[in-house]
């Protein structure tokens, strides 16, 4: 009786490939069969960038060079972190060097992609996140669009412009994701390269944000530079780590110091948000370090 119970408990293991229906999946949701032929550089930084993207852009009208396609966890090449400028130099020369449209580098689980333009200058994510915006709102118009508050002014902007609804979130994944299964928002982008879809399970999707640029690009004739144009409006610092003996001091001293001014906003989101008519900065407190971000 006991074998028979243990028999009766016994699972059953299966191997299933999943790329095909991945990519499947991928390419029901954009549309890139009537593209114009492009060619396209893609650093994968030795990570799954190099794994899953030759999948889908084996059926796409491109001409892709591959860099650093080989998957190795010693990341010989450079980090696999393309928010930190230095991990994209390579990347902007080969753009350059090939005379591509468009350079895509991903993170080590390719869950983000940034964008390098046929100049070989780097995309402000902001600006993809009004592109896609500006795409969702179209195949879903009147949507929520999530934007997390160091995204630039103009992608609240453009998406108020293209009839959907702005929604502001505090940096971090698990705030998005959050919002985005309570407010029913189509999209959500941050401005450190995650890409949210609620046709993507409300989850990132560096691949589907790298589709979407493409898709755009290719139905244009317009180079990549161009396409972004309206949606670079204004000039950022980008993020600048300044090191502090208290965080917390810090903070209530600029607070003080800029609360009193006339036409200046302030709230606490995320850390202190400072907003003036023509300026605005965010300051926050990492728990890891003294530092002000």
């Amino acid at each position: 009786e006991g074998s028979a119970m243990a028999m009766r408990n016994m699972g059953v293991e299966k191997s299933q490939n999943l790329l095909d229906e991945y990519v499947d999946h991928l390419l029901a949701l954009v549309d890139v069969s009537n593209i114009r032929p492009l060619k396209i550089v893609i650093d994968a930084g030795n990570g799954m960038g190099g794994y899953t993207p030759p999948a889908v852009f084996k059926r796409l009208n491109a001409e892709v060079i591959e860099m650093y396609f080989e998957l190795d966890g010693t990341f010989p090449n450079h980090e696999a972190n393309p928010i930190d400028p230095a991990n994209l130099v390579d990347l902007q020369k080969a753009v350059k060097k090939h005379g591509a449209d468009i350079g895509l580098a991903f993170d080590g689980d390719a869950d983000r992609c940034f964008l390098v333009d046929e100049k070989g200058a780097l995309v402000n994510p902001s600006a993809l996140t009004s592109l896609i915006a500006t795409r969702e709102l179209k195949k879903y118009p009147a949507s929520n669009i999530i934007y997390n508050l160091i995204s630039s002014r103009a992608v609240k902007e453009v998406v108020e412009e293209n009839g959907g609804t702005a929604i502001r979130s505090r940096v971090g994944h698990s705030y998005i994701k959050k919002l985005m299964a309570d407010s029913g928002a189509v999209f959500g982008g941050e401005h450190s390269g995650h890409f949210y879809f609620r046709d993507f399970w409300k989850a990132d999707s560096g691949m589907l944000a790298a589709l979407h640029a493409i898709a755009a690009l290719g139905e244009s004739e317009k180079a990549l530079s161009s396409l972004l144009k309206e949606f670079n409006r204004y000039h950022s610092s980008g993020e600048i780590n300044s090191a502090v003996e208290d965080s917390s001091n810090s903070m209530k001293t600029i607070e003080d110091l800029y609360g009193s001014k006339e036409g200046v906003v302030i709230d606490h989101l995320d850390g202190l948000t400072v907003d003036a008519k023509d300026w605005w900065f965010n300051l926050r407190a990492p728990n890891t370090e003294p530092i002000l971000i």
